[in-house]
């Protein structure tokens, strides 16, 4: 993910939204019209891309510091850093909202446009307020980052060993005391969070609309009511699939752990699927292979053997992109980043990117280990970090994705081409197979990282909607919480739990307040993605075998898309790569249709659903 909390964030920062056509003659009505500019709308939109460029480069570094040496010191540090963002961000969109009317051409009416909708923390105008806000977000990612749980001997478990647990034991009662534990860091944020909504809530307003949630699904070239149709018209492409895939798997756990507790019918418990969030099952995939043996692949196996670094690691990740003919990471990069989890301090170990000199120090934060998820992570970072490189010249305020899920779809676009030949090519498998048996098994581990995603990366922000709106009140947080957990994803809380928890803080997006709709559709647009590469790559066959490695126009095609940024609405950057001009999942159900298939299969008698 790209660098997630950063108090304003603006193009080199989250590069949060591509932003809505003609938003100033649209936007809410306020209380008060701002006075008439002194400016022309060219010349503030100069001015205050300068003023960023200057902040934030300082901000920036103090996010860094705090991510990477978590104490009181760096967390002052970032909250004051903070606190002068939220006072410039503040300023300029009240600024930029003088030029209602204004006649302009129309980049700068996008330029301004980006600063209307430029952060995911709108602050309040009152200095006080924004200082409150600064320290709050501040000490909320701190928790998340130096979470940890203690038994009564004093003896300490952080998230990294605790999703080692969910990851490797099969046992029911130590699983779930990982999954409990590692839910006890975020009762204390409950408090914080109520507040940070409100502040929130007030800044949104002062920036023209009723709350946060309408702001940032303001960010889409398309009107609110419309994004949220497309949202839900995309889920019920995929959602077929997802179901078919659930209702296997359940009877799978079924049968190991047993029906009584995990019945044929219903919700699977939450701590069974091999992954703290339950958001990607691919730990669990020797319970549930279709074909046990079939073409096995290891690569975590093979990254142990053969002593992968995380330096060794990140210059394959690189490969991959130099082979397409992209540009060679500046060395700064590998001087700059952190790829280790030190032993000696916290850090935040959740993977993310950082354009730390507006594209001329791009690096990663990740606690990189030997295994097939990190290596794929790496490849997702680099997503970003390619996409700050390409659209480098862009002037400062389009530095950004086209929308937020082609900054998150890069990466992934890269890793569905990492195919059984090309990790043949690398060392890190033997001999594949091509045979129905191997194609059912390697759909099925693909299907258990970015189909089980879908319904989780839909709820998070549905949720976080609900709460900005007012439709969930504090008093009902963790029931609206689980609430949806069932509802999409068909997953339950393995015991009862209460308002006295604060279950969504244990997922690093809410306390770092990053937008997460971004990775539902970018779990979407990246198939579309790929597929459009192999096509220009001229690749034959099935799609799910496709590889695009070394294929120098699919890199010059891709390269292009990249270099846009947000210069332009999101459907031109779409037609550039796909030639297609909106999000669609039919790429993806062509990928899957072996597995989908054989699901149908499989499943034929069973009561599906929960």
């Amino acid at each position: 993910m790209i660098s997630a909390k950063r108090f304003a964030q603006l193009p080199s920062l989250l590069l949060t939204m591509a932003t809505l056509p003609g938003l100033l003659s649209c936007r809410p009505e306020t209380t008060a019209q701002p006075p008439a500019p002194q400016a022309s709308p060219a010349e503030f939109v100069t001015r205050i891309q300068d003023e960023m460029v200057n902040l934030y480069r300082e901000a920036e570094t103090a996010y860094w510091v705090r991510a990477t040496y978590i104490t009181p010191d760096t967390a002052l540090l970032a909250a004051k850093a903070g606190e002068r963002e939220l006072a410039l961000t503040s300023r300029a969109v009240a600024e930029a909202r003088r030029f209602a009317g204004v006649e302009m051409d129309s980049t700068t009416r996008r330029a301004i446009d980006r600063i209307l909708l430029a952060t995911a923390m709108p602050a309040p105008d009152d200095p006080a307020k924004q200082a409150e806000l600064a320290t709050i977000a501040t000490d909320l990612e701190g928790l998340y980052g130096a979470g940890k749980a203690c038994d009564a001997e004093g003896n300490c478990r952080q998230l990294p060993e605790l999703k080692s647990v969910l990851r490797n034991s099969r046992d029911y009662d130590e699983q779930l005391q990982a999954w409990l534990d590692w839910r006890t860091i975020s009762v204390p944020m409950r408090a914080n969070y109520q507040r940070f909504v409100e502040l929130t809530n007030d800044g949104a307003r002062a920036f023209g609309y009723s709350d946060v949630g309408v702001m940032w699904k303001s960010g889409y070239d398309m009107p609110v009511a419309d994004f949220e149709q497309e949202v839900e018209r995309l889920w019920q492409q995929v959602a077929p699939l997802y179901n078919n895939l659930h209702c296997y798997v359940r009877s799978r756990l079924s049968d190991f752990y047993g029906a009584d507790r995990v019945p044929e019918q219903g919700t699977i418990p939450a701590h069974l699927l091999g992954d703290m969030w339950a958001q990607d099952w691919s730990n669990i995939y020797p319970l549930v292979e279709p074909y046990p043996g079939a073409s096995e692949l290891n690569v975590s196996k093979a990254l142990q053997k053969q002593d992968y670094t995380p330096l060794a690691m990140t210059k394959m990740a690189e490969g991959f992109f130099t082979s397409l003919g992209l540009p060679e990471l500046p060395e700064s990069f590998y001087q700059n980043s952190l790829l280790q989890k030190p032993r000696d301090r916290d850090v935040v170990c959740h993977a993310s990117a950082w354009d730390m000199d507006n594209g001329n120090d791009p690096r990663i934060k990740q606690c990189v280990e030997p295994n097939a998820g990190e290596l794929a992570t790496l490849h997702h970072e680099l997503g970003h970090i390619y996409y700050y490189l390409m659209y480098k010249n862009q002037p400062y305020l389009f530095k950004g994705g086209a929308h937020d899920g082609f900054h998150e779809a890069i990466g992934d676009t890269i890793v569905l081409a990492m195919t059984p030949a090309y990790l043949q090519k690398m060392g890190l498998v033997e001999a594949t197979s091509n045979s129905y048996q191997a194609t059912i098994n390697a759909q099925m581990k693909m299907a258990l990282e970015k189909i089980a995603f879908l319904p989780f990366g839909k709820l998070i922000d549905q949720w976080r909607w609900q709460v900005f709106s007012g439709a969930t009140s504090a008093e009902h947080y963790n029931q609206d919480w689980w609430q949806l957990r069932e509802q999409y994803q068909g997953v339950s809380a393995p015991v009862p739990r209460s308002e006295a928890d604060f279950d969504p803080g244990a997922k690093y997006h809410i306390p770092a307040n990053t937008p997460y709709t971004r990775y539902f559709l970018s779990y979407i647009i990246q198939f579309q993605f790929y597929k459009a590469l192999c096509e220009t790559a001229g690749a034959t066959g099935p799609l799910h075998e496709c590889s695009y490695y070394g294929s120098k126009a699919a890199g010059d095609k891709l390269g292009a898309m990249l270099a846009m940024g947000a210069s332009q609405p999101w459907p031109e950057a779409m037609a550039m790569l796909t030639g297609d001009r909106r999000m669609d999942a039919a790429a993806l159900q062509e990928y899957f249709q072996p597995l989908t298939t054989w699901l149908e299969s499989q499943n034929r008698g069973k009561q599906c659903g929960w």
